[in-house]
């Protein structure tokens, strides 16, 4: 189980920070519980932290007027969620729910303010988030439109392990198939048949509990 500190040490955004501004950001960092099916943010919510996953699953999801549910991504520990929302200043335009027991850093405004304000290597640090992040939405839109199921699963997973938005999970992930069906869109039955067949074809392997990467760049690009 990870913790408040180990999230700190994974954080880019934190490695370039000088030491007394670190211990500055730490002292103000809240620690939150969640359980699973809770609530971290909730859309319409006005945007008054920057959020990090210390230990467990999120997702960030919508509901359309006709009650369709759709998530948009998955967070998994050690990554960093929100700073769009804070930027620009808008009520949160998505849930975050925990798909399973996790814990959270909440980054207060004022003090994701003040690194904006005052750290060169922070701004640095939100330009290649942002633009990350960007590039994992437009690249869900083009699962959703193109792609068929098992290679909709596979980008699923790869997306989780994407070292910019969630450095230091490394390849084994803690992950149910049930958890990536959520996030895929995929039934758990459909999930399974997916991961069998991914397996058979060395790009990872199915485990107790979770999964490891063998083949990461195989499998960003699976169905290509």
């Amino acid at each position: 189980m990870d913790t408040l500190d180990e999230l700190l040490a994974a954080s880019l955004w934190a490695k370039d920070l000088e030491p007394a501004t670190l211990r500055e950001v730490r002292a103000e960092l809240v620690e939150r519980a969640v359980p699973a099916g809770g609530y971290v943010c909730r859309r319409g919510e006005p945007v008054e932290h920057w959020v990090g996953v210390i230990d467990g699953l999120l997702k960030l999801s919508n509901v359309s007027p006709s009650g369709k549910p759709a998530t948009l991504t998955g967070v998994p520990a050690l990554g960093w969620f929100g700073e769009g929302s804070l930027l620009k200043d808008e009520p949160r335009r998505y849930d975050a729910v925990a798909m399973r027991d996790s814990r959270v850093a909440l980054m207060p405004r004022a003090t994701f303010q003040r690194l904006l304000d005052r750290s060169i290597p922070f701004n640095r640090f939100l330009l290649t988030q942002l633009n990350e992040r960007l590039a994992q939405f437009i690249a869900l839109v083009e699962h959703e439109r193109l792609l068929e199921t098992d290679a909709r699963v596979a980008r699923c997973l790869a997306a989780l392990f994407n070292p910019i938005l969630y450095p230091g999970v490394g390849l084994r992930l803690s992950i149910s198939q049930e958890e990536i069906g959520f996030l895929s869109g995929v039934s758990r039955q459909r999930v399974n048949q997916a991961l069998q067949a991914l397996e058979s074809e060395g790009l990872l392997r199915v485990e107790y509990g979770g999964l490891t990467i063998l083949d990461l760049e195989r499998l960003r690009s699976y169905g290509a």
